[in-house]
């Protein structure tokens, strides 16, 4: 069974940092494109980054731009979200998602991944 689980969610004050993690079980990372997206209550779901599988490649959604970064580590089967400067508006559930087909697969980030975490929530607050 394909899995991914996130961890590394929680409350933090505006301005500060957070970093996710996704493990991927079942599978390994190693062929896929792999990336986070988030969903604010009431709003449609934004993909966030997606690195690819080959080269790094990286790309950001305007709104993260300059503030997150994502990493994979492959021998661990892991990927992360590096966040900082954090806002209010960057409350929502995260989620990592993996491809190997599709648009998400050449890191377009409205693309839609085969493989999905379970979320986990960021809130920005004081």
């Amino acid at each position: 069974q394909l899995q991914l689980v996130e961890s590394g969610g929680g409350l933090v004050q505006p301005g500060g940092s957070l970093r996710l993690s996704c493990v991927a079980s079942g599978f390994t990372l190693d062929n896929y494109a792999i990336g986070w997206f988030r969903q604010a209550p009431g709003k449609e779901r934004e993909g966030v980054s997606c690195i690819s599988s080959v080269g790094g490649r990286t790309k950001y959604a305007n709104s993260v731009l300059g503030r997150f970064t994502t990493s994979r580590d492959n021998a661990n089967n892991t990927v992360f979200l590096q966040m900082s400067s954090l806002k209010a508006e960057d409350t929502a559930v995260y989620y990592c998602a993996a491809a190997t087909r599709g648009l998400f697969r050449l890191c377009v980030l409205s693309g839609d991944p085969e493989v999905w975490g379970q979320g986990i929530l960021v809130t920005v607050s004081s």
